[in-house]
């Protein structure tokens, strides 16, 4: 089991209040991803369920045991770091089995557990190595398993893939995804990564300032956003925004249009524009473009459409994706 539930959690430290007030519920065996800018408070709230922090107000259930004043090690989770925090004088079944050996688990179980973990995580063949013989990937994959051995209520991640390169990222992405549909243990997952969030979650929780500004799943989120901020954050490339005549005409103060909703053509459209750069990635093309009118915007076209900087092209939105927003910020029905 591991049911997570916040009630009017907040932190300060000194007169900075980091968290005002948070209420959340994180159901058993959800994968909930806290995402938001460097400084949001989406570590300090992990922390703080862990119990590494200790909270200025509220209250804190697992399972529906209040944990708010105690110890980490009582709350039965496991928490894996960005750094790996690995032994480098012991072996990977070592370093695997060391919360075994610290609790004073008999050896039968021990080698048990871990040879269970090292299978999941495919680490059968390195369990004599020592992390300096390991990959980055590797690595990250024995600190997982450190955790796996614990069996807890719940896996707490604090941005575990922030060391890695971009294609080893995408590989541990999966691999994370993978060992969550095995398992069917509750992770809580930081990020500032919106990639990561959007092709990792069951939910995500978007926070700003040590606000929750959405609680949804990932399209959830991309196709109903309730304000500019989660607007901006979701979505790559980020949302346009246009203010001005144009969001006029369509009833509004702001509209947002996703790269992807907006038709090109050489001929004709509602908006006229300027291409900057054309980023050519081959499945699409990115382009940055100059409204009359309007300003920068950007646009995702097929990925061999014939256009260089400085042609001129048409842009039509797709009426259906727009999204509107009044004078401050907050969505608005079409």
């Amino acid at each position: 089991m591991g049911k997570i539930v916040l009630e009017k959690v907040s932190k300060s430290f000194g007169a900075a209040s980091i968290i005002p007030s948070i209420d959340l519920t994180i159901e058993d065996g959800e994968f909930v991803v806290f995402v938001g800018p460097s400084g949001c408070g989406k570590s300090t709230l992990l922390r703080l369920i862990a119990g590494l922090e200790d909270t200025s107000g509220g209250r804190i259930s697992i399972d529906g045991r209040d944990v708010t004043d105690e110890a980490p090690a009582k709350r039965k989770l496991a928490m894996v770091f960005q750094s790996y925090a690995l032994y480098p004088h012991m072996t990977v079944a070592k370093n695997i089995a060391f919360p075994l050996k610290m609790a004073g688990e008999d050896k039968a179980v021990i080698d048990r557990k871990v040879a269970d973990a090292a299978r999941i995580l495919n680490l059968t063949n390195y369990l004599e190595r020592r992390p300096g013989q390991l990959s980055g990937g590797q690595r990250q994959r024995v600190a997982i398993g450190r955790a796996i051995v614990r069996q807890p209520s719940a896996f707490l991640f604090d941005e575990p893939l922030s060391n890695l390169d971009a294609a080893l990222r995408g590989t541990m992405r999966l691999e994370i995804s993978e060992l969550h549909h095995q398992l069917k243990t509750t992770m809580i997952y930081v990020t500032h990564d919106q990639v990561e969030a959007m092709t990792m979650a069951d939910k995500i929780v978007v926070l700003n300032a040590g606000n929750i500004e959405q609680v949804g799943s990932p399209l959830d989120l991309y196709r109903k956003p309730k304000n500019l901020f989660v607007a901006g954050f979701i979505g790559s490339p980020k949302m346009n925004f246009i203010e001005g005549a144009a969001a006029a005409k369509h009833g509004a103060h702001t509209i947002g249009i996703r790269p992807e909703h907006v038709a090109v053509s050489n001929t004709a459209g509602e908006w006229k524009a300027t291409v900057g750069v054309a980023e050519h990635l081959g499945a699409d093309t990115f382009l940055h473009v100059q409204a009359d009118g309007i300003g920068p915007l950007t646009v995702r076209a097929g990925g061999e459409v014939p256009v260089q900087h400085g042609d001129v092209v048409w842009l039509t939105p797709d009426a259906a994706k727009l999204h509107r927003f009044d004078a401050g910020g907050i969505a608005t029905a079409g």
